[in-house]
């Protein structure tokens, strides 16, 4: 009997540990397949991170083109801005020599009348009383002449130093020329060119003054367009866009067919609400 029992104890002994052994076995093998699935888990994370990186490098490089294309619309606006005005330079140059032909002409007539005043006075003709007239009219026409020359002299010596990059003494000859001609056919310009000198240095607050001065103090001049227009770009870089669409609207309502209203046209596209 004691034999018996002992056999069926050893065999529950066995079973046991072929029943420990298996669950140990099973139990390594959850291990390893929990390993292995932890490790497909942690490189999916990362494969979704390395997405999420790429996904915000590609955004940020969308971005940064956007910003590119804006800034070459901007460009490519003044560009025109800058063409338009060269454009407008050339038809004033052309008009100032028709201005110095004339101023030519002027001085020739002048001369002409010094000579036959010298002639009547080598033939001792007893002209005086008219000749004193004559010398005073002659020194008012010339003293007329001389003012003319003198402004353009100043505008040009000014546009001069404004092409060459010298803004300081651009500003004060232009100043000049205004202080010194108020009622100068190239006052409104002067004002116009210090408003862009202004706008040259950045410093967008006191060219908006400036133009501004062109629109109230010269609204019949060929300046307030290009001043309203420029007074659009200045907002604009400040970053206040409600006024710059307020300047270009009225740009576009007051002026519908002039090169500047088409500018604005495009540039209030451009400007999001």
């Amino acid at each position: 009997m004691t034999i018996l029992c002992g056999c069926a104890l050893q065999r529950d002994v066995i079973t046991l540990d072929n029943r420990q052994a298996l669950i140990e076995k099973r139990y390594f093998e959850s291990q390893q397949k929990n390993k292995k699935l932890a490790s497909q888990l942690n490189a999916q994370k990362q494969n979704n991170q390395n997405l999420r990186n790429k996904f915000a490098e590609q955004n940020a490089l969308i971005e940064s083109l956007r910003q590119e294309i804006q800034i070459l619309s901007g460009r490519l606006e003044e560009t025109e801005y800058v063409l338009k005005q060269k454009i407008q330079t050339s038809e004033d140059s052309y008009e100032k020599k028709e201005i110095r032909l004339d101023r030519i002409d002027r001085t020739a007539s002048l001369n002409k009348d010094r000579i036959a005043r010298i002639e009547q006075y080598l033939n001792f003709e007893s002209t005086e009383p008219d000749l004193k007239t004559k010398q005073g009219s002659g020194i008012k026409t010339q003293s007329r002449a001389e003012q003319k020359l003198s402004e353009d002299v100043i505008y040009q010596t000014a546009k001069q130093a404004f092409a060459q990059g010298d803004f300081e003494l651009a500003r004060e000859r232009f100043q000049k020329l205004i202080k010194t001609y108020p009622k100068s056919n190239s006052a409104d310009n002067a004002q116009f060119w210090i408003g862009e000198i202004y706008y040259h240095e950045k410093w967008y607050e006191k060219a908006i003054l400036e133009y501004q001065k062109v629109i109230e103090k010269y609204p019949k001049g060929n300046k307030v367009q290009s001043s309203l227009l420029k007074q659009g770009f200045s907002f604009f870089n400040l970053g206040d866009k409600a006024n710059a669409r307020l300047i270009f609207t009225e740009l576009i309502k007051k002026y519908p067919k002039s090169n500047e209203a088409k500018i604005a046209k495009k540039k209030l596209k451009g400007i999001a609400h």
